[in-house]
Protein backbone atom coordinates (compact mmCIF):
# COMPACT_ATOMS: atom_id res chain seq x y z
CA UNK A 1 0.00 0.00 0.00
CA UNK A 2 1.41 2.96 -0.91
CA UNK A 3 2.91 5.67 1.94
CA UNK A 4 0.50 9.07 2.10
CA UNK A 5 3.02 11.95 2.22
CA UNK A 6 2.25 13.99 5.33
CA UNK A 7 2.32 17.87 5.95
CA UNK A 8 2.31 18.50 1.96
CA UNK A 9 1.86 21.63 0.81
CA UNK A 10 -0.98 22.75 -1.42
CA UNK A 11 0.00 24.18 -4.60
CA UNK A 12 -1.12 25.79 -7.70
CA UNK A 13 -0.57 23.61 -10.62
CA UNK A 14 1.43 25.49 -13.48
CA UNK A 15 -0.79 26.55 -16.08
CA UNK A 16 0.92 24.59 -18.62
CA UNK A 17 0.21 21.56 -16.78
CA UNK A 18 -3.73 22.44 -16.03
CA UNK A 19 -4.10 22.93 -19.64
CA UNK A 20 -2.30 19.34 -20.07
CA UNK A 21 -4.95 17.81 -17.88
CA UNK A 22 -7.94 19.52 -19.37
CA UNK A 23 -6.80 18.49 -22.85
CA UNK A 24 -7.35 14.90 -21.38
CA UNK A 25 -10.60 15.73 -21.25
CA UNK A 26 -10.82 17.33 -24.43
CA UNK A 27 -8.14 15.90 -26.55
CA UNK A 28 -8.31 11.92 -26.59
CA UNK A 29 -7.55 11.49 -30.72
CA UNK A 30 -6.85 13.76 -33.42
CA UNK A 31 -10.36 13.29 -34.58
CA UNK A 32 -10.62 15.72 -31.53
CA UNK A 33 -8.71 18.34 -32.72
CA UNK A 34 -10.45 18.09 -35.93
CA UNK A 35 -14.38 18.09 -33.75
CA UNK A 36 -13.01 21.06 -32.03
CA UNK A 37 -11.04 23.47 -34.99
CA UNK A 38 -14.49 22.69 -37.07
CA UNK A 39 -17.26 23.68 -34.57
CA UNK A 40 -15.13 27.13 -34.09
CA UNK A 41 -15.30 27.09 -37.68
CA UNK A 42 -19.28 27.06 -37.70
CA UNK A 43 -19.51 29.17 -34.51
CA UNK A 44 -17.73 32.05 -36.59
CA UNK A 45 -20.13 31.99 -39.19
CA UNK A 46 -18.12 30.13 -42.14
CA UNK A 47 -19.63 29.00 -45.37
CA UNK A 48 -16.60 27.05 -46.41
CA UNK A 49 -14.56 25.18 -44.11
CA UNK A 50 -11.77 22.95 -45.51
CA UNK A 51 -9.63 19.94 -43.76
CA UNK A 52 -6.45 18.67 -44.66
CA UNK A 53 -4.87 15.82 -42.94
CA UNK A 54 -1.01 14.17 -42.88
CA UNK A 55 -0.92 10.54 -41.74
CA UNK A 56 -4.08 10.39 -40.25
CA UNK A 57 -4.08 14.15 -38.41
CA UNK A 58 -1.14 12.58 -36.04
CA UNK A 59 1.34 14.22 -38.00
CA UNK A 60 -0.49 17.36 -39.16
CA UNK A 61 -3.87 19.00 -39.11
CA UNK A 62 -4.86 22.09 -40.99
CA UNK A 63 -8.59 23.31 -41.30
CA UNK A 64 -9.16 26.86 -42.81
CA UNK A 65 -12.56 28.74 -43.16
CA UNK A 66 -14.13 31.79 -44.03
CA UNK A 67 -15.62 32.94 -40.70
CA UNK A 68 -15.54 36.25 -38.87
CA UNK A 69 -12.18 35.56 -37.74
CA UNK A 70 -10.43 36.94 -34.63
CA UNK A 71 -8.80 40.24 -33.93
CA UNK A 72 -5.16 40.56 -33.61
CA UNK A 73 -5.48 41.27 -30.17
CA UNK A 74 -7.98 38.95 -29.40
CA UNK A 75 -5.68 36.07 -30.77
CA UNK A 76 -3.14 35.69 -27.16
CA UNK A 77 -6.44 35.34 -25.08
CA UNK A 78 -7.93 33.29 -27.44
CA UNK A 79 -5.33 30.17 -26.34
CA UNK A 80 -6.18 31.29 -22.74
CA UNK A 81 -8.75 28.64 -20.47
CA UNK A 82 -11.87 29.67 -19.92
CA UNK A 83 -11.80 32.49 -22.43
CA UNK A 84 -14.47 32.96 -24.96
CA UNK A 85 -16.33 34.90 -26.64
CA UNK A 86 -19.47 32.67 -26.67
CA UNK A 87 -21.17 33.20 -22.86
CA UNK A 88 -21.01 35.51 -20.55
CA UNK A 89 -23.59 34.60 -17.89
CA UNK A 90 -24.73 31.46 -16.46
CA UNK A 91 -28.54 32.50 -18.53
CA UNK A 92 -26.50 32.07 -21.69
CA UNK A 93 -24.93 28.66 -20.98
CA UNK A 94 -28.29 27.54 -20.14
CA UNK A 95 -29.65 28.63 -23.60
CA UNK A 96 -26.28 28.31 -25.73
CA UNK A 97 -26.86 27.85 -29.06
CA UNK A 98 -23.21 27.63 -30.26
CA UNK A 99 -21.35 24.49 -30.46
CA UNK A 100 -18.33 25.21 -28.64
CA UNK A 101 -18.62 27.50 -25.77
CA UNK A 102 -15.94 26.50 -22.69
CA UNK A 103 -13.28 27.95 -23.81
CA UNK A 104 -11.00 24.65 -23.67
CA UNK A 105 -10.23 23.67 -27.32
CA UNK A 106 -7.28 26.27 -28.42
CA UNK A 107 -5.82 26.15 -25.30
CA UNK A 108 -5.85 22.32 -24.45
CA UNK A 109 -4.49 21.79 -28.71
CA UNK A 110 -1.87 23.92 -28.27
CA UNK A 111 -0.49 22.31 -24.61
CA UNK A 112 -0.16 18.79 -26.72
CA UNK A 113 0.82 20.05 -30.20
CA UNK A 114 2.57 22.66 -31.92
CA UNK A 115 0.15 25.06 -32.72
CA UNK A 116 0.01 28.25 -35.49
CA UNK A 117 -3.03 30.36 -35.20
CA UNK A 118 -3.35 32.60 -38.63
CA UNK A 119 -6.46 34.75 -38.98
CA UNK A 120 -7.96 38.37 -40.38
CA UNK A 121 -11.06 39.94 -38.81
CA UNK A 122 -13.91 41.54 -40.48
CA UNK A 123 -11.94 45.05 -39.98
CA UNK A 124 -8.48 43.66 -40.67
CA UNK A 125 -7.11 44.07 -44.52
CA UNK A 126 -4.60 41.69 -43.84
CA UNK A 127 -3.65 38.79 -41.17
CA UNK A 128 -1.92 37.76 -38.48
CA UNK A 129 0.29 34.82 -37.18
CA UNK A 130 0.15 33.74 -33.41
CA UNK A 131 2.71 30.93 -32.69
CA UNK A 132 1.33 28.84 -29.93
CA UNK A 133 4.95 27.79 -28.59
CA UNK A 134 6.81 31.17 -28.45
CA UNK A 135 3.26 33.36 -28.07
CA UNK A 136 4.90 35.38 -30.97
CA UNK A 137 2.58 37.50 -33.59
CA UNK A 138 3.76 38.40 -37.05
CA UNK A 139 1.76 39.66 -40.05
CA UNK A 140 0.44 37.12 -42.71
CA UNK A 141 -1.18 36.99 -46.23
CA UNK A 142 -4.96 35.40 -45.02
CA UNK A 143 -8.15 36.21 -46.50
CA UNK A 144 -11.30 36.93 -44.11
CA UNK A 145 -11.55 33.45 -41.98
CA UNK A 146 -9.24 31.73 -39.68
CA UNK A 147 -6.70 28.78 -40.37
CA UNK A 148 -5.54 26.47 -37.78
CA UNK A 149 -2.30 24.11 -38.34
CA UNK A 150 -2.01 21.50 -35.86
CA UNK A 151 1.49 19.71 -35.82
CA UNK A 152 3.04 16.58 -34.20
CA UNK A 153 0.06 15.80 -31.79
CA UNK A 154 0.90 14.68 -28.50
CA UNK A 155 5.60 15.33 -29.27
CA UNK A 156 5.83 16.43 -25.63
CA UNK A 157 3.35 13.76 -23.56
CA UNK A 158 5.38 10.57 -25.34
CA UNK A 159 2.63 8.15 -23.20
CA UNK A 160 0.02 9.54 -24.81
CA UNK A 161 0.97 9.20 -28.03
CA UNK A 162 1.66 5.50 -27.97
CA UNK A 163 -2.14 4.95 -27.15
CA UNK A 164 -2.78 6.37 -31.05
CA UNK A 165 -3.74 4.10 -33.27
CA UNK A 166 -2.39 3.31 -37.20
CA UNK A 167 -2.71 5.99 -39.33
CA UNK A 168 -5.86 4.21 -40.73
CA UNK A 169 -7.85 4.25 -37.81
CA UNK A 170 -6.83 7.55 -36.90
CA UNK A 171 -8.08 8.83 -40.37
CA UNK A 172 -11.62 6.54 -40.22
CA UNK A 173 -12.44 8.47 -36.75
CA UNK A 174 -11.51 11.92 -38.71
CA UNK A 175 -13.00 11.30 -41.64
CA UNK A 176 -16.10 10.72 -39.58
CA UNK A 177 -16.06 13.58 -37.74
CA UNK A 178 -16.27 15.56 -40.84
CA UNK A 179 -19.27 13.38 -42.11
CA UNK A 180 -21.21 14.12 -39.25
CA UNK A 181 -20.74 17.96 -39.24
CA UNK A 182 -21.70 18.41 -42.56
CA UNK A 183 -24.80 16.43 -42.22
CA UNK A 184 -25.54 18.94 -39.65
CA UNK A 185 -25.08 22.02 -41.98
CA UNK A 186 -25.94 22.42 -44.85
CA UNK A 187 -25.33 25.63 -45.38
CA UNK A 188 -21.63 25.42 -45.48
CA UNK A 189 -19.43 23.50 -48.06
CA UNK A 190 -16.52 21.17 -46.99
CA UNK A 191 -13.83 19.27 -48.26
CA UNK A 192 -11.68 16.97 -46.74
CA UNK A 193 -8.49 16.00 -47.92
CA UNK A 194 -5.64 13.84 -46.61
CA UNK A 195 -2.21 12.73 -47.46
CA UNK A 196 -2.63 15.40 -50.70
CA UNK A 197 -5.58 13.60 -51.41
CA UNK A 198 -8.96 15.02 -52.19
CA UNK A 199 -10.83 12.47 -50.20
CA UNK A 200 -14.88 14.79 -50.96
CA UNK A 201 -15.99 18.26 -51.94
CA UNK A 202 -19.12 19.43 -50.88
CA UNK A 203 -21.01 22.42 -51.89
CA UNK A 204 -23.40 23.96 -50.35
CA UNK A 205 -26.98 22.61 -50.28
CA UNK A 206 -29.98 24.30 -50.26
CA UNK A 207 -32.74 22.74 -51.11
CA UNK A 208 -34.17 18.71 -50.14
CA UNK A 209 -32.37 17.61 -53.75
CA UNK A 210 -29.40 18.97 -52.91
CA UNK A 211 -29.06 18.01 -49.10
CA UNK A 212 -30.20 14.06 -50.78
CA UNK A 213 -27.17 14.42 -53.30
CA UNK A 214 -24.67 15.48 -50.02
CA UNK A 215 -26.30 12.11 -48.27
CA UNK A 216 -25.21 10.01 -51.21
CA UNK A 217 -21.71 11.48 -51.17
CA UNK A 218 -21.40 10.64 -47.01
CA UNK A 219 -23.48 7.82 -46.81
CA UNK A 220 -23.53 6.12 -50.00
CA UNK A 221 -26.39 5.73 -52.78
CA UNK A 222 -27.85 2.65 -51.45
CA UNK A 223 -28.76 4.98 -48.46
CA UNK A 224 -30.84 7.80 -49.96
CA UNK A 225 -32.04 5.28 -52.37
CA UNK A 226 -33.60 3.71 -49.56
CA UNK A 227 -34.32 6.47 -47.12
CA UNK A 228 -37.92 8.77 -46.63
CA UNK A 229 -37.54 11.89 -45.71
CA UNK A 230 -40.20 12.59 -42.68
CA UNK A 231 -40.87 16.00 -40.47
CA UNK A 232 -42.85 16.62 -37.74
CA UNK A 233 -43.46 19.39 -35.06
CA UNK A 234 -45.33 19.62 -31.89
CA UNK A 235 -45.44 22.63 -29.97
CA UNK A 236 -42.08 23.76 -29.37
CA UNK A 237 -40.36 20.05 -30.44
CA UNK A 238 -39.57 19.95 -34.17
CA UNK A 239 -37.80 16.56 -35.51
CA UNK A 240 -37.01 15.93 -39.38
CA UNK A 241 -34.75 13.88 -41.49
CA UNK A 242 -34.35 10.64 -43.36
CA UNK A 243 -35.35 7.20 -42.43
CA UNK A 244 -33.67 4.07 -44.75
CA UNK A 245 -36.40 1.66 -44.89
CA UNK A 246 -36.28 -1.52 -42.60
CA UNK A 247 -35.21 -3.81 -45.43
CA UNK A 248 -31.50 -1.27 -45.34
CA UNK A 249 -30.60 -2.43 -42.14
CA UNK A 250 -27.37 -3.40 -41.33
CA UNK A 251 -25.45 -5.76 -39.23
CA UNK A 252 -23.82 -2.77 -37.17
CA UNK A 253 -24.97 0.58 -36.18
CA UNK A 254 -22.37 2.93 -38.50
CA UNK A 255 -25.15 4.56 -40.30
CA UNK A 256 -26.95 6.43 -37.12
CA UNK A 257 -26.77 9.79 -37.05
CA UNK A 258 -28.22 11.95 -34.31
CA UNK A 259 -28.70 15.17 -33.72
CA UNK A 260 -30.03 17.95 -31.32
CA UNK A 261 -30.15 21.50 -32.54
CA UNK A 262 -27.36 20.59 -34.90
CA UNK A 263 -25.45 19.24 -32.58
CA UNK A 264 -24.08 15.81 -33.18
CA UNK A 265 -24.55 13.74 -29.95
CA UNK A 266 -25.19 10.09 -28.53
CA UNK A 267 -28.14 9.66 -26.34
CA UNK A 268 -29.83 6.49 -24.89
CA UNK A 269 -33.52 7.76 -24.79
CA UNK A 270 -33.10 9.45 -28.72
CA UNK A 271 -31.47 5.14 -29.32
CA UNK A 272 -34.03 3.37 -27.21
CA UNK A 273 -37.10 5.38 -29.33
CA UNK A 274 -35.53 4.81 -32.79
CA UNK A 275 -34.94 1.10 -31.45
CA UNK A 276 -38.43 0.36 -30.19
CA UNK A 277 -39.74 2.87 -33.47
CA UNK A 278 -38.28 -0.31 -35.42
CA UNK A 279 -39.14 -2.47 -33.41
CA UNK A 280 -41.07 -5.36 -35.17
CA UNK A 281 -39.97 -4.51 -38.58
CA UNK A 282 -36.20 -5.39 -38.28
CA UNK A 283 -34.91 -9.10 -38.34
CA UNK A 284 -33.01 -10.30 -35.15
CA UNK A 285 -29.99 -8.31 -34.50
CA UNK A 286 -29.94 -5.99 -37.30
CA UNK A 287 -29.74 -1.89 -36.78
CA UNK A 288 -31.48 0.70 -38.37
CA UNK A 289 -30.27 3.24 -40.09
CA UNK A 290 -30.78 7.26 -39.88
CA UNK A 291 -30.32 11.02 -40.03
CA UNK A 292 -32.21 12.45 -37.48
CA UNK A 293 -32.43 16.11 -36.33
CA UNK A 294 -34.35 17.28 -33.42
CA UNK A 295 -34.94 20.85 -32.48
CA UNK A 296 -36.03 21.71 -29.12
CA UNK A 297 -35.86 24.78 -26.90
CA UNK A 298 -32.25 24.94 -25.48
CA UNK A 299 -33.60 25.64 -21.97
CA UNK A 300 -35.38 21.88 -22.38
CA UNK A 301 -32.06 20.12 -22.95
CA UNK A 302 -28.73 20.35 -20.85
CA UNK A 303 -25.49 20.44 -23.54
CA UNK A 304 -23.03 20.80 -20.63
CA UNK A 305 -23.51 17.29 -19.32
CA UNK A 306 -20.04 15.81 -20.99
CA UNK A 307 -16.21 17.50 -22.04
CA UNK A 308 -16.83 16.62 -25.60
CA UNK A 309 -20.30 17.28 -25.60
CA UNK A 310 -21.22 14.07 -27.26
CA UNK A 311 -23.87 13.79 -24.45
CA UNK A 312 -27.38 15.80 -23.16
CA UNK A 313 -29.78 16.01 -20.31
CA UNK A 314 -33.41 16.40 -21.46
CA UNK A 315 -35.67 17.92 -19.33
CA UNK A 316 -38.46 15.80 -19.83
CA UNK A 317 -36.78 12.47 -21.12
CA UNK A 318 -40.33 11.07 -21.62
CA UNK A 319 -41.88 14.08 -23.75
CA UNK A 320 -38.76 13.55 -25.77
CA UNK A 321 -38.75 9.98 -25.79
CA UNK A 322 -42.49 9.15 -26.72
CA UNK A 323 -42.39 12.23 -29.38
CA UNK A 324 -39.47 10.48 -31.46
CA UNK A 325 -40.78 7.41 -30.92
CA UNK A 326 -44.29 7.95 -32.36
CA UNK A 327 -43.14 10.13 -35.05
CA UNK A 328 -40.82 7.74 -36.38
CA UNK A 329 -43.08 4.69 -35.94
CA UNK A 330 -45.93 6.61 -37.78
CA UNK A 331 -43.12 7.64 -40.85
CA UNK A 332 -42.31 3.69 -40.94
CA UNK A 333 -45.72 2.49 -40.58
CA UNK A 334 -46.89 5.14 -43.67
CA UNK A 335 -44.49 2.99 -45.93
CA UNK A 336 -45.07 0.89 -48.27
CA UNK A 337 -42.60 -1.22 -50.57
CA UNK A 338 -41.34 0.13 -54.10
CA UNK A 339 -40.34 -1.74 -57.11
CA UNK A 340 -36.48 -2.05 -57.36
CA UNK A 341 -34.73 -3.54 -60.43
CA UNK A 342 -32.14 -6.70 -60.35
CA UNK A 343 -29.30 -4.14 -60.75
CA UNK A 344 -29.46 -3.15 -57.05
CA UNK A 345 -29.18 -6.67 -55.50
CA UNK A 346 -25.59 -6.79 -55.35
CA UNK A 347 -25.42 -3.07 -54.37
CA UNK A 348 -27.90 -3.79 -51.17
CA UNK A 349 -25.65 -7.01 -50.60
CA UNK A 350 -22.42 -5.28 -50.28
CA UNK A 351 -24.38 -2.31 -48.10
CA UNK A 352 -25.72 -4.41 -45.58
CA UNK A 353 -29.93 -4.85 -46.45
CA UNK A 354 -31.45 -8.12 -45.93
CA UNK A 355 -33.89 -7.98 -48.33
CA UNK A 356 -34.43 -6.25 -52.23
CA UNK A 357 -37.38 -4.67 -51.29
CA UNK A 358 -36.90 -0.69 -50.59
CA UNK A 359 -39.38 1.73 -49.54
CA UNK A 360 -40.19 5.31 -51.15
CA UNK A 361 -43.84 5.57 -51.60
CA UNK A 362 -46.81 5.90 -49.46
CA UNK A 363 -50.56 4.04 -48.61
CA UNK A 364 -52.71 5.16 -50.72
CA UNK A 365 -56.47 4.14 -50.53
CA UNK A 366 -58.24 4.82 -53.20
CA UNK A 367 -58.51 0.95 -54.11
CA UNK A 368 -61.17 -1.05 -55.94
CA UNK A 369 -62.63 -1.35 -52.87
CA UNK A 370 -62.17 0.35 -49.22
CA UNK A 371 -59.81 -0.58 -46.39
CA UNK A 372 -62.90 -1.17 -44.15
CA UNK A 373 -63.95 -3.74 -46.45
CA UNK A 374 -60.28 -5.57 -46.52
CA UNK A 375 -60.04 -5.14 -42.20
CA UNK A 376 -63.25 -7.19 -42.29
CA UNK A 377 -61.66 -9.95 -44.29
CA UNK A 378 -59.91 -10.77 -41.02
CA UNK A 379 -61.61 -8.80 -38.50
CA UNK A 380 -63.61 -12.47 -37.71
CA UNK A 381 -61.20 -15.38 -35.39
CA UNK A 382 -57.98 -15.18 -36.77
CA UNK A 383 -58.22 -19.48 -37.35
CA UNK A 384 -60.63 -19.29 -39.43
CA UNK A 385 -60.07 -19.81 -43.92
CA UNK A 386 -58.77 -16.21 -45.97
CA UNK A 387 -62.51 -15.21 -47.32
CA UNK A 388 -63.12 -14.20 -50.75
CA UNK A 389 -62.07 -10.78 -51.99
CA UNK A 390 -65.41 -9.05 -53.18
CA UNK A 391 -65.58 -8.95 -56.62
CA UNK A 392 -64.37 -11.49 -58.92
CA UNK A 393 -63.87 -9.53 -61.75
CA UNK A 394 -60.81 -7.23 -60.04
CA UNK A 395 -59.05 -10.90 -59.28
CA UNK A 396 -58.67 -11.51 -62.80
CA UNK A 397 -55.31 -9.65 -64.32
CA UNK A 398 -56.63 -9.99 -67.86
CA UNK A 399 -60.13 -8.34 -67.24
CA UNK A 400 -60.52 -5.50 -69.41
CA UNK A 401 -62.62 -3.81 -66.53
CA UNK A 402 -59.94 -3.05 -64.16
CA UNK A 403 -58.56 0.77 -65.20
CA UNK A 404 -55.17 0.31 -62.96
CA UNK A 405 -52.93 -2.37 -61.87
CA UNK A 406 -52.75 -2.48 -58.28
CA UNK A 407 -49.49 -2.32 -56.72
CA UNK A 408 -49.18 -6.10 -56.04
CA UNK A 409 -51.07 -6.91 -59.33
CA UNK A 410 -52.83 -9.95 -59.07
CA UNK A 411 -52.86 -13.38 -58.29
CA UNK A 412 -51.61 -15.90 -61.08
CA UNK A 413 -50.39 -19.38 -58.76
CA UNK A 414 -49.24 -20.55 -56.13
CA UNK A 415 -45.67 -22.05 -55.62
CA UNK A 416 -45.31 -25.48 -53.81
CA UNK A 417 -47.36 -24.04 -50.92
CA UNK A 418 -45.44 -21.17 -49.67
CA UNK A 419 -45.36 -18.24 -52.37
CA UNK A 420 -47.92 -16.50 -54.63
CA UNK A 421 -46.79 -15.47 -57.84
CA UNK A 422 -49.08 -12.18 -58.96
CA UNK A 423 -48.27 -9.67 -62.13
CA UNK A 424 -48.66 -6.08 -62.02
CA UNK A 425 -47.55 -3.66 -64.03
CA UNK A 426 -43.85 -3.65 -64.07
CA UNK A 427 -43.45 -7.29 -64.16
CA UNK A 428 -43.44 -10.37 -61.53
CA UNK A 429 -44.37 -10.02 -58.09
CA UNK A 430 -43.58 -13.38 -55.45
CA UNK A 431 -45.01 -12.85 -52.08
CA UNK A 432 -44.11 -15.11 -48.80
CA UNK A 433 -48.18 -15.80 -48.32
CA UNK A 434 -47.41 -17.04 -44.35
CA UNK A 435 -45.33 -13.79 -43.44
CA UNK A 436 -47.68 -11.43 -45.01
CA UNK A 437 -50.81 -12.65 -43.32
CA UNK A 438 -48.95 -12.93 -40.47
CA UNK A 439 -48.12 -9.39 -40.79
CA UNK A 440 -51.91 -8.50 -41.16
CA UNK A 441 -53.04 -10.50 -38.58
CA UNK A 442 -50.96 -8.96 -36.50
CA UNK A 443 -51.42 -5.24 -37.06
CA UNK A 444 -54.88 -6.22 -36.68
CA UNK A 445 -54.56 -8.22 -33.29
CA UNK A 446 -52.94 -4.23 -32.31
CA UNK A 447 -55.08 -2.48 -33.54
CA UNK A 448 -57.70 -3.85 -31.77
CA UNK A 449 -56.04 -4.15 -28.52
CA UNK A 450 -55.26 -0.78 -28.00
CA UNK A 451 -58.51 0.37 -29.30
CA UNK A 452 -60.51 -1.65 -26.68
CA UNK A 453 -60.38 -1.18 -22.92
CA UNK A 454 -58.23 -3.54 -20.96
CA UNK A 455 -59.25 -6.54 -19.88
CA UNK A 456 -58.09 -7.24 -16.31
CA UNK A 457 -58.30 -10.87 -14.94
CA UNK A 458 -57.84 -11.49 -11.14
CA UNK A 459 -55.07 -13.72 -10.28
CA UNK A 460 -56.42 -17.03 -8.23
CA UNK A 461 -52.96 -16.74 -6.35
CA UNK A 462 -51.75 -13.14 -6.49
CA UNK A 463 -47.96 -12.98 -7.11
CA UNK A 464 -45.64 -11.35 -3.85
CA UNK A 465 -42.54 -9.38 -5.21
CA UNK A 466 -39.68 -8.86 -3.48
CA UNK A 467 -38.35 -5.06 -3.66
CA UNK A 468 -36.27 -2.70 -2.68
CA UNK A 469 -37.76 0.03 -0.41
CA UNK A 470 -37.67 2.84 -3.00
CA UNK A 471 -39.21 0.20 -6.19
CA UNK A 472 -42.10 -0.42 -2.79
CA UNK A 473 -42.56 3.17 -2.74
CA UNK A 474 -42.99 4.10 -6.11
CA UNK A 475 -45.19 1.02 -6.65
CA UNK A 476 -47.21 2.77 -4.16
CA UNK A 477 -46.63 6.26 -5.83
CA UNK A 478 -47.72 4.63 -8.93
CA UNK A 479 -50.76 2.55 -8.18
CA UNK A 480 -52.63 4.88 -11.02
CA UNK A 481 -50.57 4.21 -13.29
CA UNK A 482 -50.77 0.51 -12.79
CA UNK A 483 -54.25 0.37 -12.47
CA UNK A 484 -54.45 1.84 -16.00
CA UNK A 485 -52.76 -0.74 -17.42
CA UNK A 486 -54.25 -3.15 -16.05
CA UNK A 487 -52.96 -3.95 -13.36
CA UNK A 488 -53.98 -4.19 -9.17
CA UNK A 489 -50.50 -3.91 -7.06
CA UNK A 490 -50.74 -2.86 -3.91
CA UNK A 491 -47.79 -2.58 -0.93
CA UNK A 492 -47.51 -5.09 1.27
CA UNK A 493 -44.32 -4.19 3.69
CA UNK A 494 -41.03 -2.15 3.63
CA UNK A 495 -39.64 -3.79 0.75
CA UNK A 496 -42.56 -6.53 -0.91
CA UNK A 497 -45.56 -5.60 -2.86
CA UNK A 498 -48.42 -7.84 -3.94
CA UNK A 499 -50.04 -8.14 -7.57
CA UNK A 500 -53.69 -9.15 -7.47
CA UNK A 501 -55.05 -8.57 -10.84
CA UNK A 502 -52.90 -8.28 -14.44
CA UNK A 503 -54.14 -7.83 -18.30
CA UNK A 504 -55.78 -11.28 -19.44
CA UNK A 505 -53.20 -11.02 -22.37
CA UNK A 506 -50.70 -10.78 -19.68
CA UNK A 507 -52.36 -13.51 -17.58
CA UNK A 508 -49.38 -16.75 -18.81
CA UNK A 509 -46.06 -13.56 -18.63
CA UNK A 510 -43.63 -14.23 -15.94
CA UNK A 511 -45.71 -11.42 -13.88
CA UNK A 512 -42.35 -10.80 -10.92
CA UNK A 513 -39.96 -10.33 -13.51
CA UNK A 514 -41.90 -7.60 -15.61
CA UNK A 515 -43.09 -5.73 -12.44
CA UNK A 516 -39.59 -5.48 -11.45
CA UNK A 517 -38.06 -4.73 -15.10
CA UNK A 518 -41.00 -2.22 -15.40
CA UNK A 519 -39.72 -0.26 -11.81
CA UNK A 520 -35.98 -0.16 -12.72
CA UNK A 521 -37.19 1.28 -15.59
CA UNK A 522 -39.32 4.39 -14.37
CA UNK A 523 -36.67 4.42 -11.53
CA UNK A 524 -33.83 5.21 -14.17
CA UNK A 525 -36.15 6.73 -16.85
CA UNK A 526 -39.21 7.93 -15.60
CA UNK A 527 -41.17 5.80 -17.80
CA UNK A 528 -41.36 2.33 -19.61
CA UNK A 529 -42.39 0.59 -22.23
CA UNK A 530 -42.37 -2.97 -20.87
CA UNK A 531 -46.17 -3.70 -20.56
CA UNK A 532 -46.63 -2.43 -25.03
CA UNK A 533 -43.86 -5.13 -25.67
CA UNK A 534 -44.60 -7.69 -23.52
CA UNK A 535 -48.48 -7.28 -25.02
CA UNK A 536 -46.63 -6.87 -28.27
CA UNK A 537 -44.29 -10.14 -28.00
CA UNK A 538 -47.84 -11.81 -26.94
CA UNK A 539 -49.39 -10.52 -29.70
CA UNK A 540 -47.01 -11.41 -32.32
CA UNK A 541 -46.62 -15.08 -31.40
CA UNK A 542 -50.43 -15.09 -31.67
CA UNK A 543 -50.46 -13.90 -35.00
CA UNK A 544 -47.73 -15.87 -35.87
CA UNK A 545 -49.31 -19.47 -34.96
CA UNK A 546 -52.70 -17.99 -36.75
CA UNK A 547 -51.35 -17.12 -39.75
CA UNK A 548 -52.10 -19.31 -42.98
CA UNK A 549 -49.59 -22.05 -43.12
CA UNK A 550 -46.96 -23.74 -45.93
CA UNK A 551 -48.83 -25.64 -48.36
CA UNK A 552 -52.08 -24.27 -47.63
CA UNK A 553 -54.12 -24.40 -50.94
CA UNK A 554 -55.20 -21.16 -51.91
CA UNK A 555 -57.90 -19.97 -54.56
CA UNK A 556 -57.07 -17.17 -56.71
CA UNK A 557 -59.17 -14.89 -55.31
CA UNK A 558 -58.13 -16.07 -51.74
CA UNK A 559 -54.77 -15.12 -53.03
CA UNK A 560 -55.79 -11.73 -54.45
CA UNK A 561 -57.82 -11.04 -50.65
CA UNK A 562 -54.28 -11.33 -49.15
CA UNK A 563 -52.56 -8.81 -52.23
CA UNK A 564 -55.07 -5.85 -51.77
CA UNK A 565 -54.79 -6.46 -47.62
CA UNK A 566 -51.06 -6.28 -47.96
CA UNK A 567 -51.48 -2.54 -49.81
CA UNK A 568 -53.68 -1.39 -46.87
CA UNK A 569 -51.80 -3.01 -44.21
CA UNK A 570 -48.87 -0.71 -42.33
CA UNK A 571 -45.62 -2.19 -42.50
CA UNK A 572 -46.49 -5.00 -44.72
CA UNK A 573 -42.97 -5.16 -45.76
CA UNK A 574 -41.95 -7.30 -43.72
CA UNK A 575 -43.55 -9.76 -41.08
CA UNK A 576 -43.58 -9.57 -37.37
CA UNK A 577 -39.86 -10.68 -37.12
CA UNK A 578 -38.27 -8.83 -39.73
CA UNK A 579 -37.79 -11.13 -42.86
CA UNK A 580 -39.26 -9.63 -46.33
CA UNK A 581 -42.51 -10.67 -47.55
CA UNK A 582 -42.23 -9.94 -51.04
CA UNK A 583 -40.28 -8.98 -53.80
CA UNK A 584 -40.50 -7.58 -57.24
CA UNK A 585 -38.96 -8.49 -60.56
CA UNK A 586 -39.58 -6.25 -63.40
CA UNK A 587 -39.90 -7.26 -66.55
CA UNK A 588 -36.73 -5.95 -67.80
CA UNK A 589 -35.43 -8.20 -64.93
CA UNK A 590 -36.62 -11.05 -66.40
CA UNK A 591 -35.41 -9.93 -70.10
CA UNK A 592 -31.88 -10.31 -68.82
CA UNK A 593 -32.38 -13.65 -67.24
CA UNK A 594 -33.23 -15.12 -70.73
CA UNK A 595 -30.92 -12.46 -72.72
CA UNK A 596 -33.68 -11.67 -74.41
CA UNK A 597 -33.13 -8.15 -76.39
CA UNK A 598 -28.87 -9.20 -76.81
Amino acid sequence: MPTIPVNTLIQKLPDNLINQIAAGEVIERPASIVKELMENSIDAGATSISVELENGGIQRICIRDDGSGIDKSQMPMALTRHATSKITSMDELLNVSTLGFRGEALPSIASVSRMNLISNSEAGNHGWELKAESKAIKPAAHTQGSTVIVSDLFYNTPARRKFLRTEKTEYSHCEQVVKRLALANFHIAFSLRHNQKTIFSLPVANNKKEKEQRLEKLLGKAFIEHAIYFERAVESMRISGWLAAPAFSRTQADLQFQYINHRNIRDKTISHAVKLAYQDVLYHGRHPAYVLFLELDPHAVDVNAHPAKHEVRFRDNRAIHDFVRQTLKQAIGELRPAQIDSNNLSRLAASGATAPVSAQTYFSHDRATTEDQFRQLYSTAVNEPLHAYPGDEFCDPNTEQQEETPLLGYALAQLHGIYILAQNAEGLILVDMHAAHERIVYEHLKNTESDSHVVRQQLLVPVKIAVSQSEALLAEQQNGFFESLGFEVDRTGEESIIVRAVPKILSHANIADLIRDLLADWQSNKFSTRIEQARNDILSTIACHSSVRANRKMTVTEMNALLRSMELTERSNQCNHGRPTWIQLSVKDLDKLFLRGR
